[in-house]
């Protein structure tokens, strides 16, 4: 694996740890972004980590730019060193699978398209082998999944899911953006699950929406107050699949100021979830539902 560095114009050094996502490029991009802003160099207004990079806003008056790629480059063997080891927490997200808010939208852009016969999830289903939407639906909660950035727009997680690779859902995005999906739509992308934070364009297949926001500029919510984002690179999710019944309860709980996510706290270690993917995740879940 060969870290590539490029600028950003005058005020921008992009990062880029491998051209394809993996947990093992995600802790070099994390341990190596997090090297980079505990040096405190002058000049820097912004470090912004992704799935297998990341990028680091600095100001060219303070520090030239060729002086900055140099510092930044100084940095490549904490990522070297990466710590495999994360305390963070796992957080159960709450999912009315093929809600009728999603499919009214995805009904009206099924001309964008691959298969405009039938719903994303038929066509998720089908194209990684499974017999039924419900048996995606199964697939796609029952693993836990990782938070390797958030970005796009303000608050939005991207997902990947801990299983191993041969195992992984693939799903291309519409061919053609959609000009509207709702707030808090759960989507799927590429090898990406995600929410959309807010209401506005996309292009990830839609497959159902969670009655919880995952952000609030407004900070009245009551589990954002201390921050209008909810997740944080990290973080790791187990959707649970819910009802119509369930999603008006929790949106009665959330709308009142009463819904409290359910979370614990956990250990995850990279080396022992190579070596043992399917023990690692049950004893997440387990503390999840130890919580």
């Amino acid at each position: 694996m060969k870290t590539r560095y490029t600028n950003g114009g005058d005020e921008h050094i992009y990062v880029e740890m491998d051209d394809e996502m993996s947990l093992d490029a995600f802790f070099k991009s994390l341990s190596m972004s997090n090297a980079v802003r505990e040096a405190n160099i002058e000049g820097v207004t912004e470090i912004c980590p992704a799935n297998a990079s990341f990028q680091v806003r600095f100001d060219p008056d303070v520090i030239h730019p060729d002086k900055m790629m140099e510092k930044v480059k100084e940095l490549e063997h904490r990522a070297e060193d990466a710590e495999k080891r994360l305390t963070t927490r796992i957080v159960e997200i709450p999912v009315y699978y093929q809600d009728p808010w999603t499919h009214e939208t995805l009904m009206r852009f099924r001309e964008r398209h691959q298969d405009p016969t039938g719903t994303d999830l038929d066509y998720a289903a089908r194209i990684n082998g499974y017999d039924s939407a419900e048996d995606f639906i199964v697939a796609h909660h029952s693993q836990p999944w990782f938070v390797s950035m958030v970005g796009f727009v303000a608050g939005l997680p991207f997902l990947y899911q801990l299983v191993e690779r041969d195992k992984q859902i693939q799903v291309p995005k519409y061919l053609s953006p959609r000009t509207d999906t709702p707030k808090q739509t759960v989507g799927y992308g590429g090898s990406f699950s995600c929410i959309y934070s807010v209401r506005g364009a996309g292009g990830y297949q839609m497959f159902g929406i969670t009655p919880m926001p995952i952000y609030d500029p407004t900070q009245t919510t009551s589990y954002l107050k201390d921050f209008l984002v909810y997740f944080k690179p990290g973080d790791i999710v187990k959707w649970k699949p819910i009802d119509r019944a369930e999603y008006d309860e929790i949106l009665a709980q959330v709308e009142a100021n009463t819904y409290t996510p359910r979370t614990a706290e956990v250990d995850f270690d990279l080396d022992a979830w190579n070596a043992d993917v399917a023990g690692t995740n049950a004893k997440l879940l387990e503390a999840l539902d130890n919580a």
